[in-house]
């Protein structure tokens, strides 16, 4: 009997609450389950926050399946123990800095960070390996159980890695999380509380020296020992992301997508779609399957950005699913809509990703999807635009071409659905760098199988020496703990703040940036990065007058989300005050409306800013501009509600230390900060 984990990747998710948790979704775009103490579900979850206004932080159970699907847990007969192992580390500080395409070696060794001199993080540190926050592997068994990533846990003799205690801003990262067991024996991965410090103040949003975070990714380990004597040992990996706050809302091309794409073009996945280098013409593509779910996703997007143009292409102005003859150029001209790749590496003959607009006489439309490209900041390996991925667009093309059927009871691919449900609710494209992971996840190097990480060693690899700060799993051999979220920004709160919207030139292939400091080449679009994990454009949801009172917004209002929070300084402080984007006609069929919930709005003060003040017209006085920010009375925040005294408690609580700006910055590339009206 063969064993193994699902998800094969799994996916937790920070949240600041101390006392309420939650588990992650069991299908893509779905909704995460309520649990209690010891990670058991509650069934499908009430509220993304605590009753301080805390956010929940996310665990992600793990399951064991036989080959031929049936559960393996304590209950099981024959099983004597399950024993986990998961290994968590943060490698952010001892990585390279934050540098776009730059050291993604799909692109070629000539693409290394040593061939761009791309400097590190903390290039002054004398010894890199104590950078990394590395607690070192965790154990847990049997039932209800629980231990912690902090010092208090450390396995004896292992040269654990931690930050320092106390920081001058921020505060100090103390531990990466907790491991579970239910009360059938699985296991339940918690990460870190959304903490983030360090000594110097902030310098950019993609990474600041002295600075830690408790994002984390690492390995799963479990062995299955059987009452007769035998065992079984299995692997998996985990990432810790930061929150998502509009969990229904699904990206145009997800993690799963990516995985996919890998798996066709490099693991013989589904060897009738692709084989011998080369996308079979003749495999026929299922349309509910394959095409309507990327066409549902463009659709969502309105919910969190204002995307008009998409949503032509939702609105089923011929027969979607009629493959006949007759519809022939119907499909054709709607895929003619879709951008192609780039080639890789960028070649001027090919560049597809760098057109905005398709352009047929005075009539002219912005291609699809409307979203930036993996580089639309820096002017080294530019990617404008946004394109499907390969295997995406091929099955596309297979639509256009009437090569599909339109059958709800489909096959699935070879993929547990658990294990494309986990990474499906991450970003897949863009990645500049990304939210969760990053461009690496592209590479086939790191992956053992479709969907499995290649691992560097085992669970005893590092028992002696730790962790290494700087090889690169991109050049072969597996992946460590921390390997997979080490390229994202330290703190992340920071770039999410700025990684919104982006001011993208659409004349010139060959330049994003123009001038010093750092700036869009006109003429510019605006575009988004990833509405659905970091949105922009949302309808506030407060139904009540005392709701409404406190936003001082109506109902059905399109306002900006971080309105309030009005520098990555600030995010990094305030993250948990953002709302959650939840359908609220869920248990309808057809008509999703999706509104903002559960904002801490004790935090922000409002006020209408009559024109006039800018302009020194008093004719300009009737009309004004809201004009969010944070409260910086605690008094005032305390004497709003009960809510905001706990939760101005709680930063008492964690001795959070005021966040200062550095006073010669790093260039800002990103427009998110612009005009967030």
């Amino acid at each position: 009997m063969n064993l193994s984990i699902h998800p094969s990747v799994g996916v937790a998710r920070l949240g600041n609450s101390t006392t309420d948790i939650c588990l992650s979704p069991t299908t893509i775009g779905g909704l995460p389950f309520d649990a209690d103490s010891n990670g058991n579900s509650l069934g499908p979850i009430t509220d993304f926050k605590d009753a301080k206004g805390l956010i929940k932080r996310q665990g992600q159970p793990f399951t064991i399946l036989t080959d031929y699907g049936e559960e393996i847990t304590l209950d099981s007969p024959g099983v004597q123990s399950i024993e986990w192992t998961v290994h968590l580390a943060n490698k952010k500080a001892a990585w390279y800095q934050y540098s776009e395409l730059k050291g993604n070696l799909l692109y070629g060794p000539q693409n290394s960070y040593q061939s761009w001199d791309v400097q590190f993080r903390n290039p002054d540190a004398p010894d890199r390996s104590k950078l990394i926050i590395d607690p070192g592997p965790r154990s847990i068994s049997g039932r209800a159980n629980s231990i912690g990533f902090d010092k208090n846990n450390v396995p004896a003799g292992y040269p654990a890695q931690y930050p320092p205690d106390h920081v001058h801003y921020g505060v100090p990262v103390t531990t990466l999380g907790d491991l579970l067991t239910d009360n059938a024996g699985r296991l339940v991965v918690l990460g870190g509380f959304g903490n983030a410090g360090g000594d110097l103040p902030l310098t950019s949003y993609g990474g600041s020296s002295t600075w830690h975070d408790d994002i984390s990714d690492g390995a799963v380990y479990c062995t299955v020992t059987f009452n007769d004597g035998s065992s079984s040992y299995l692997t998996a990996w985990v990432v810790i992301g930061s929150p998502d706050f509009a969990p229904e809302i699904v990206n145009i091309s997800n993690l799963s997508d990516t995985m996919f794409d890998v798996a066709i073009r490099n693991f013989n996945l589904v060897p009738g779609m692709y084989s011998n280098g080369y996308y079979n013409s003749s495999y026929v593509a299922n349309f509910q399957r394959d095409i309507l779910p990327i066409i549902n996703r463009i659709g969502r997007y309105q919910w969190v950005s204002n995307v008009q143009s998409m949503m032509a292409f939702t609105s089923n102005i011929f027969d979607f699913t009629d493959n006949s003859q007759a519809n022939w150029q119907n499909r054709q001209n709607y895929f003619s809509y879709f951008r192609q790749n780039d080639s890789q590496p960028p070649s001027p003959e090919y560049l597809p990703q760098e057109q905005l607009l398709k352009e047929n006489g005075a009539d002219i439309f912005p291609m699809m999807p409307m979203n930036s490209g993996s580089n639309s900041v820096s002017n080294i390996n530019i990617m404008k635009f946004l394109a499907l991925d390969q295997t995406q667009l091929f099955l596309m093309q297979q639509w256009a071409n009437g090569n599909f059927v339109n059958d709800p009871n489909y096959e699935q691919y070879p993929i547990n659905p658990m294990d494309a449900a986990s990474v499906g609710n991450c970003v897949g494209l863009p990645m500049c760098p990304g939210i969760e992971v990053t461009w690496s996840l592209q590479n086939p190097i790191i992956y053992a199988a479709p969907y499995q990480i290649l691992q560097y060693g085992n669970e005893s690899q590092y028992a002696t020496s730790g962790l290494t700060p700087s090889r690169d799993e991109c050049e072969g051999g597996g992946c460590e703990p921390g390997d997979l979220t080490k390229r994202m920004a330290c703190p992340w709160q920071a770039d999410f703040f700025q990684c919104t919207i982006q001011l993208i030139n659409f004349t010139d292939p060959s330049v994003n940036k123009a001038g010093s400091p750092a700036a869009p080449l006109p003429p510019t679009y605006y575009a988004y990065w990833w509405p659905p994990q970091s949105p922009w454009d949302v309808l506030v949801g407060e139904f009540t007058a005392e709701g409404q009172q406190a936003t001082n917004v109506p109902a059905g209002q399109q306002m900006n989300y971080a309105r309030g929070i009005n520098s990555f300084t600030q995010m990094v402080q305030y993250w948990y005050a953002l709302g959650f984007i939840r359908d609220k006609n869920s248990h309808s069929t057809g008509f999703p409306f999706f509104v903002e919930t559960e904002r801490n709005n004790e935090i922000f003060t409002y006020d209408n800013v009559p024109v006039s003040q800018i302009s020194g017209n008093k004719e300009d006085q009737e009309t004004s501009i809201p004009v969010f920010y944070i409260e910086e009375q605690a008094h005032v925040i305390t004497q709003r509600s009960n809510k905001g005294r706990l939760l101005m408690e709680h930063l008492e609580e964690v001795g959070f230390k005021k966040i200062e700006l550095a006073a010669e910055r790093m260039p800002l590339p990103r427009s998110g900060t612009r005009n967030r009206r």
